[in-house]
């Protein structure tokens, strides 16, 4: 019997001392560029600023300082809606690259207006890997991985744990597993 084998992935964790309302960190941009291109020893294109993950924004958006600061060109326009109602903004593609060498080339990105930083994470990467948060001992952590690798589904981690808690009778190993799954026990629960 084979181990089943997880597929490669990159990851990283933010930890945040005390409850915070804003997922936030530090993220490099620069002009979209081939990374495989990258002359070993080269001075890096990116540029350092604060970024906010924002699971209600479709799409990344970046200031008027990230196009400055990264000399960005547009490649266009597009229509975009926010709190305020819509409007017409200028894209641009960029590299963007998060903590632990977690990178994304060639993301379509608009420019906004964003109060207290610099780049908006939105739905667009964050849906390209796992996103979870945990609020415990004082302390907000979040971590994403990409590309996602398993289903994180705490309905059925309650399932599970509420049936190893409590008093069952004895599963036989090749007996339906009693959380529904509808695998054999030894498969399943039982692992």
């Amino acid at each position: 019997m084979s181990a089943q084998r997880r597929a490669p992935f990159r990851a990283f964790t933010t930890t945040s001392n005390g409850l915070s309302r804003v997922l936030r960190n530090e993220v490099d941009i620069s002009s979209a560029f081939d990374p495989r291109n990258v002359t070993p020893g080269a001075k890096s294109p990116f540029k350092k600023f604060t970024a906010v993950w924002d699971t209600g924004a479709t799409a990344s958006v970046i200031t008027q300082k990230v196009v400055e600061e990264c000399d960005l060109k547009p490649m266009g326009m597009t229509r975009v809606f926010h709190a305020n109602g819509e409007s017409i903004a200028e894209v641009y593609l960029v590299n963007i690259g998060l903590p632990n060498k977690v990178g994304f080339a060639n993301i379509k990105v608009t420019k906004g207006f964003l109060r207290d930083t610099d780049v908006l994470i939105g739905m667009d990467i964050i849906t390209q890997g796992d996103f979870a948060v945990t609020n415990t001992e004082s302390k907000t952590v979040f971590s994403f991985r990409v590309p996602s690798v398993q289903r994180i589904d705490y309905v059925q981690e309650a399932k599970k744990d509420a049936l190893i808690r409590s008093p069952v009778p004895k599963v036989g190993r090749n007996d339906p597993c009693p959380c529904g799954s509808g695998k054999k026990y030894k498969n399943c629960c039982g692992k």
